[in-house]
C-alpha cells in the first residue's frame, strides 16, 4: 500500500491514566534494557504512523472520543463496535460509561495490547476484541458504530451500515460517506466528528389521515427517500402539497405542508412496519396539536442510495 492509500485512518490514541500505568510496566517492573538483556521481549506498543491492512494508525484525542460517544447518545444499554478498533481505545472509553462493545481490529498484537488495556481498566467483561477483517465481519448487533477509516473505505462499508437496524448510531472521526449526507457534525479545533443515524424506510405511496378544519380527512401521500432524506406531496382534491423539511430520523419520519385550509402543519411521527402514527401541530393555530396515521399502500421501494456505492461517485471522494 503507497503512504496516499494509508494516509489520516485509523486514529487511536494510548489510554491515559491506570491503563497506560499498567500497559508501560507495573511499579517495581525492570526497566526495558533489563528485560532485553535477560532476554524478555519488550511489551509491544504501536508507533504512531505505523502500517496496517488498508490504513496507518495514527491515535485519536481524547477530547475526540468523548465527542464521538456523546453525539451517539451512547448509554449502559448501548452495544458499540469500533470499526478498525487499533489500541482499542473507544471501546475501553464505552465500555467506562457502562455500554458494552466490540473491537474489530486486523493487527492481532493491537488485539491482545486492547486486551490488556482493558484488563487494567477493570471493563475486560464488557469491552472486547477479536481479530477481523471488517469487511468479512457481521457487526449487525451493533447500536452504535463507531471508525476512523479512509472515504473510499467509508464507502465500501456504507451499504452494510444503511442495512443496520434503524436507529443505530454510525459515527466517524473526519471522514463522511459520500452522498449519504451526516446528521450532525462537531468540530474540534480542525478536526471532525460526523453523526448519522440509520433511517427506516419511508419511501412509496402512503394514505394519511388528519383532523382538518374540525373533520377527519385522508388524502394520499406519496414519498421519494433518498438515504434519511424526503421528498413528496400530498395530493388534494385540486392541487398537490409539496412537502417541506421531511426527513427520517432513525425511526421517527417528519414532514410539513400547507393544507386545502391554508394552514401549515407539522407532522411528526414514528415509523412501524407500513404505519406511521404521530402527532400533528397546527403552526396557523398556534401550535395545536393533533394526532395522525398514515398507511402504506402496495410495497416500499428500496432507498436510494442503499445498494453498494457505484464506482463514479468514488471518483468524486476530492470533494468529500
Amino acid at each position: 500500500m503507497t503512504p496516499i492509500d494509508t494516509f489520516g485512518a485509523r486514529r487511536r490514541q494510548l489510554i491515559a491514566g491506570s491503563g497506560a500505568i499498567a500497559l508501560g510496566g507495573l511499579l517495581g517492573a525492570p526497566p526495558l534494557w533489563a528485560q532485553q538483556t535477560a532476554g524478555q521481549a519488550a511489551p509491544y506498543e504501536p508507533q504512531r504512523g505505523q502500517s496496517g491492512k488498508d490504513v496507518i494508525w495514527i491515535p485519536t484525542p481524547d477530547a475526540l472520543v468523548t465527542r464521538m460517544l456523546r453525539m451517539a447518545q451512547l448509554t449502559p444499554q448501548d452495544y458499540l463496535i469500533d470499526l478498525g478498533s487499533g489500541d482499542g481505545k473507544i471501546v475501553i472509553a464505552a465500555a467506562r460509561e457502562g455500554a458494552s462493545g466490540l473491537g474489530i481490529e486486523y493487527n492481532p498484537d493491537m488485539v491482545e495490547l486492547s486486551r490488556r488495556r482493558a484488563q487494567a481498566a477493570l471493563v475486560a467483561e464488557r469491552a472486547r476484541f477479536e481479530k477481523a477483517d471488517i469487511f468479512e465481519s457481521d457487526f449487525s448487533r451493533a447500536t452504535v458504530i463507531t471508525m476512523y477509516l479512509l472515504p473510499h473505505l467509508n464507502l465500501r462499508l456504507r451499504h452494510r451500515l444503511l442495512a443496520l437496524k434503524p436507529g443505530t448510531r454510525v459515527v466517524s472521526h473526519e471522514f463522511r460517506m459520500g452522498r449519504w449526507r451526516p446528521d450532525e457534525t462537531a468540530r474540534i479545533k480542525s478536526a471532525s466528528v460526523h453523526l448519522w443515524l440509520v433511517p427506516a424506510n419511508a419511501g412509496g405511496h402512503w394514505e394519511l389521515s388528519f383532523t382538518q378544519g374540525g373533520q377527519p380527512v385522508t388524502v394520499p401521500l406519496a414519498l421519494h427517500q433518498s438515504f434519511q432524506r424526503l421528498e413528496g406531496e400530498a395530493r388534494f382534491s385540486d392541487f398537490e402539497a409539496m412537502l417541506r423539511e421531511a426527513r427520517v430520523a432513525g425511526e421517527q419520519v417528519s414532514f410539513g405542508f400547507t393544507d386545502a385550509d391554508g394552514h401549515l402543519r407539522r407532522f411528526v411521527g414514528r415509523l412501524a412496519g407500513n404505519t406511521i402514527n404521530g402527532s400533528v401541530y397546527d403552526f396557523s393555530a398556534g401550535g395545536a396539536r393533533s394526532s395522525f396515521s398514515a398507511k402504506r399502500i402496495g410495497v416500499a421501494p428500496a432507498i436510494d442510495g442503499a445498494g453498494p456505492t457505484p464506482d463514479n461517485e468514488a471518483d468524486l471522494l476530492g470533494t468529500e
